[in-house]
């Protein structure tokens, strides 16, 4: 892929402590898009990390880069917070399709093919995202009590933030270019609660949205602490429904730029 040429496909992955995850999570993205017959990019945003997770990306960038023109690698820097991460990648990324993916692919990159045209028709929506709740998506290896805390936390977002969507958790989202830079221009939330808040900003600006079925898979080196992380995910839930009362996520943003860049 040319420095100039513009993606089809963006992947965003923000990694926190991940120098473990990474390597084969790499190794298994790079392969599914060098299989792929558009161009791609992928952008590991690491925010805050006090292992190795940025050497670990410089060292496949070095090592399997070299002469790969089928996608590009790219190591960014965001403040601490998944959505900090997130909003850097989303905000950076150039793709007419762009999508977050976790490092530990709970939900296999295999199937980004079910979020993007032509499966996926571009007319119907503007922000697709992966489900374990609608039918046809299958939870693979989930304890118990981490499902009825999940729905327990849903219910919460569907009173008070976003009626009608059954998963607004799962960390596999597609946005067109166009709808993520809409929403995530206005993001406020740095922690876990920020997907509630890009859908919650979505539905108030009238955007359509999907729900795709999906296999997940549950790893037990899950980053999140189930009372530390819902107790701030309740105050953050709490937080957006005080920004949408006083407006904030009124304003419509600037359309984001989506010509190539120009000729030097």
């Amino acid at each position: 892929m040319t420095q100039r040429e513009r993606p089809f496909l963006s992947i965003i992955i923000p990694a926190f402590n991940e120098e473990k995850r990474l390597p084969p999570t790499l190794q298994r993205i790079a392969g599914f898009l060098r299989a792929q017959p558009y161009h791609s990019e992928v952008i590991v945003v690491e925010n805050g990390s006090t292992d190795d997770t940025s050497g670990v990306v410089e060292h496949f960038i070095a090592e399997q880069m070299r002469d790969d023109d089928t996608f590009e690698l790219i190591l960014l820097h965001s403040a601490p917070g998944k959505g900090a991460a997130v909003k850097k990648g989303i905000l950076s990324a150039r793709g007419e399709y762009l999508v977050i993916s976790d490092t530990d692919l709970a939900v296999p990159i295999e199937e980004v093919t079910n979020f993007l045209p032509p499966a996926l028709s571009a007319q119907n929506y503007a922000i697709a995202i992966a489900s374990r709740e609608v039918p046809g998506a299958v939870r693979h290896d989930e304890p118990a009590y981490r499902h009825l805390m999940g729905r327990v936390f849903n219910f919460l977002v569907r009173v008070l933030a976003v009626p009608e969507i059954h998963d607004t958790q799962c960390g596999f989202k597609c946005f067109s270019h166009q709808a993520a830079h809409q929403v995530f221009s206005m993001q406020t939330i740095d922690g876990w609660g920020f997907d509630v808040e890009v859908l919650y900003i979505a539905q108030q600006h009238d955007l359509p949205i999907v729900e795709i079925p999906v296999n997940w898979y549950y790893g037990d080196n899950s980053r999140i602490s189930p009372l530390r992380d819902t107790i701030s995910m309740l105050r953050e839930l709490l937080e957006i429904r005080r920004n949408g009362r006083r407006g904030v996520y009124d304003r419509l943003p600037a359309p984001p730029v989506t010509d190539e860049l120009p000729a030097a």
